[in-house]
């Protein structure tokens, strides 16, 4: 038979009755705060279109590939979760996907998917059971026949979620239709700003990335071989996001590397790299040389500059090429951040009107280098627990981590990073908290007073990732 599913009000908090009563106390005072999002990879056009999801195996498998690893790691084929290849063709039945999610619930105990998804099945669909193989059917239909009414209906869903403003990541030729109609909509009150994430346009080694240069040209009626027409072009999509809203410009590296070319320098680098005669090291050199000048343009136009690091993207060179990216198999490493990141700051990171929000995987980097960093620059913020590590006891190890060195207010906010739309009340549920965990072992401890305790909760969720993101 089926277990009951249900959440612990209690949920998160320290086991230590005194504490968790004050944790308990913590956690009211933001529980019901709007969400601010302001970094996510949602698609924008599902609140355009306000069309009903699908099914429940797009909802919770198609796009979400923390689940997806965890079932492909099992021994199931992408294919047979719903994934489609990229040379299209019959996709897997969702039901049949739905079956084998559920009859593998228990491979998800202990992480923090499966938390977020038991917030999602009992909050949002009132299920009381653990999915499973006999029960798996009668999900699917109570998850449909919920998806149906106009209460999921994609606005409603950003509405009850209580959704102040939702990021999303953009190409930097994107013409943001999206949200120009959203915002042009007297029926949507919602905020959804676009991201500027122009990684594609700044590292030669990009496949097509002449392609994309050609393209800022043509845009911009430059000649594709001038490379001050490169950087005008830039600077000119980046003004357009900005008209259309956007707050940041998003940059993922592999390492987060800088370097300070002279003009001259940078321009043969760019044609080289046009020629095809730039080998891997200037590749590195050049693209480290457009993040600096990614840093410079934020001091002109405003947007907030992030810096995702620390990720080898696409590691299973086969899954890559059936079911292309963004399908699981992302893998982190280490990072260094205090010399490779030294040209950038030497030039811009005493200017407190550059904002440079700083994410790592690798949480050896916190205490070393990232709160020693932001705890000295004024440019220099640090990013919320990412990819992997945004989980519940890595998020307390950040927190450890950061805070004696750099406080609570050198921080970003909570930043969910996700695809998963209906996740987003879940994740950010779960970093409050958190947060209220945190504090009250400060508070019992003596180390701070209850009453600041209470302001600084607030200001982590209402404050904090306003100011970083200039909102």
């Amino acid at each position: 038979m089926p277990k009951t599913l249900r959440l612990d009000p209690d949920r998160l908090f320290p086991s230590d009755p005194e504490t968790r009563a004050c944790a308990r106390t913590l956690y009211k005072i933001v529980a019901d705060l709007p969400i601010v999002s302001p970094h996510g990879h949602v698609d924008p056009l599902i609140l355009v279109e306000n069309t009903p999801f699908a099914d429940p195996a797009q909802l919770f498998l198609r796009y979400d590939h923390y689940v997806t690893r965890v079932l492909h790691a099992a021994g199931f084929g992408l294919g047979e979760l719903g994934i489609p290849t990229l040379l299209g063709g019959d996709v897997a039945d969702p039901r049949e996907a739905w079956r084998i999610f559920c009859s593998n619930w228990l491979l998800f105990a202990g992480t923090a998917s499966g938390y977020w998804l038991q917030h999602e099945f009992v909050d949002l669909f009132g299920i009381t059971e653990h999915p499973c193989e006999d029960n798996a059917d009668a999900l699917y239909d109570q998850i449909i026949a919920a998806l149906q009414t106009e209460a999921f209906r994609p606005r409603a869903l950003f509405e009850s979620f209580g959704i102040d403003v939702l990021a999303t990541t953009d190409d930097p030729m994107d013409d943001l239709a999206a949200h120009a109609a959203l915002r042009a909509d007297p029926s949507f009150t919602g905020r959804v700003v676009p991201t500027f994430r122009p990684d594609n346009y700044l590292n030669p080694a990009t496949p097509g990335w002449s392609d994309r240069v050609a393209a800022l040209a043509a845009w911009n009626g430059t000649a594709a071989a001038d490379y001050d027409g490169y950087l005008g072009a830039l600077a000119g999509r980046r003004r357009y996001f900005v008209e259309h809203g956007a707050v940041s410009s998003d940059h993922g590296v592999t390492q987060p590397f800088a370097a300070d070319l002279s003009h001259e320098r940078a321009a043969q680098l760019f044609a080289e790299a046009l020629a095809g005669r730039l080998d891997a090291e200037g590749a590195r050199i050049f693209s480290g040389h457009m993040l600096l000048e990614s840093a410079r343009m934020s001091l002109e136009d405003g947007l907030v500059m992030t810096v995702h690091a620390g990720i080898v993207r696409n590691h299973d060179s086969g899954t890559f090429e059936r079911f292309g990216p963004d399908t699981g198999h992302d893998i982190p490493v280490a990072t260094s951040y205090v010399e490779s990141l030294r040209p950038l700051l030497e030039r811009y990171g005493n200017d407190p009107s550059l904002h440079l929000v700083l994410f790592a995987v690798d949480e050896t980097v916190y205490s070393r280098e990232l709160a020693p960093l932001a705890g000295y620059y004024p440019a220099v913020y640090i990013g919320a627990p990412w990819w992997f590590l945004d989980a519940p006891d890595a998020v307390l190890r950040f927190r450890a981590a950061t805070t004696e060195t750099a406080g609570f207010y050198r921080g970003s906010g909570f930043i969910d990073d996700t695809r998963a739309f209906l996740s987003i009340p879940a994740r950010h549920d779960m970093s409050r908290r958190l947060d209220a965990s945190f504090l009250a072992r400060l508070v019992r401890e003596g180390r701070i007073d209850r009453q600041s305790a209470e302001q600084i909760i607030y200001d982590l969720v209402a404050v904090v990732p306003r100011k970083v993101f200039k909102l």
